[in-house]
């Protein structure tokens, strides 16, 4: 599997999703700048990384949209090559259209970085194929506009097909208002694509990738993209 990492001005995420990609799954990895172009074909799997792209200036992700880089991401999209976006990933592939929706400051208006708990919502996408439907993870969050927004029309069709991926919860699995750590409406922390190819979320797994981090439970994004990957070279999907 190829992995691409985009480097956007003010990406603070990049090494960190290239090691994991690189070191930890032990994929030929690249970093794209943002300047660049690609073909789709270049890369299996896009990932755009946690930061501060152009330093967040209008809104979070707002200018990195408009970055040559964004458009081959686009085409890869399109031609359902993988897409991970984390964090101001996220709110980037919200920008550029690729997921539905918006993403708004946190309703304390205060920057979030903590450990949150996470219920698996949908296990049968490319990014979760290894977890559980309804697992209890942990993931770490440092986001100061984690606030997902969508209308009730779009949060109901989001909904009918399965698109929300993880949801903030308590330990034991209670999603709740207290467990809700930016005001993200129906608590959502993740979502995909209608295509299933493009998943942003706004924890962190490649923190938690490694038994050197104290935790382990992001890794499993990465191994099963990986897995995803590798079964649809075998059946030549």
């Amino acid at each position: 599997m190829k992995c691409a990492v985009i480097m956007f001005p003010g990406s603070n995420c990049d090494v960190d999703c290239y090691h994991a990609c690189r070191d930890v799954l032990g994929q030929p990895t690249e970093y794209v700048f943002h300047k660049e172009k690609f073909s789709p074909g270049d890369f299996d799997l896009i990932v755009l990384p946690g930061g501060f792209s152009y330093g967040d200036y209008l809104r979070a992700g707002a200018i990195a949209r408009f970055s040559p880089a964004m458009d081959s991401v686009v085409k890869a999209a399109e031609a359902g090559k993988l897409i991970l976006g984390i964090c101001n990933g996220f709110q980037i592939l919200l920008e550029a259209k690729l997921l539905p929706g918006a993403m708004k400051r946190n309703r304390d208006l205060k920057f979030h970085c903590h450990d949150i708990f996470l219920r698996v919502e949908n296990s049968n996408t490319p990014f979760t194929g290894l977890y559980k439907k309804g697992e209890i993870i942990k993931m770490p969050i440092a986001h100061g506009e984690g606030n997902y927004f969508a209308d009730r029309d779009t949060m109901e069709k989001l909904k009918a097909r399965g698109g929300v991926v993880f949801t903030y919860c308590d330990r034991d699995g209670n999603v709740t208002e207290e467990a809700n750590p930016n005001g993200s409406v129906e608590n959502i922390a993740g979502i995909v694509s209608e295509q299933g190819n493009v998943l942003g979320m706004m924890p962190h797994p490649e923190r938690c990738a490694e038994d050197i981090l104290g935790n382990t439970d992001g890794r499993r994004v990465f191994e099963s993209i990986l897995q995803y990957v590798e079964g649809s070279v075998a059946h030549g999907r």
